[in-house]
């Protein structure tokens, strides 16, 4: 299993490469996708502690950010 400080040093990766992928103006529904995900990552390993609740709830988070981003336009 993978180390705490390994998961966050992934985690930080990630974001910074969604990040830089969207270096142009994101739009609301982008935003929110990525938030939704990066806040349900938490939420899920918060709740489980094991990798599968941190998919899980990323994706989760990712859905729901999505549908809000795309409401607020």
């Amino acid at each position: 299993m993978l180390s705490r400080s390994l998961k966050t040093n992934l985690c930080t990766a990630a974001i910074a490469t969604v990040l830089t992928g969207c270096s142009s103006n994101p739009t609301k529904q982008e935003i929110g996708t990525v938030t939704g995900a990066v806040l349900g990552g938490v939420v899920g390993t918060a709740l489980t502690g094991n990798t599968a609740g941190t998919v899980l709830g990323a994706g989760a988070g990712a859905y729901v950010g999505n549908r809000l981003g795309k409401d607020l336009k």
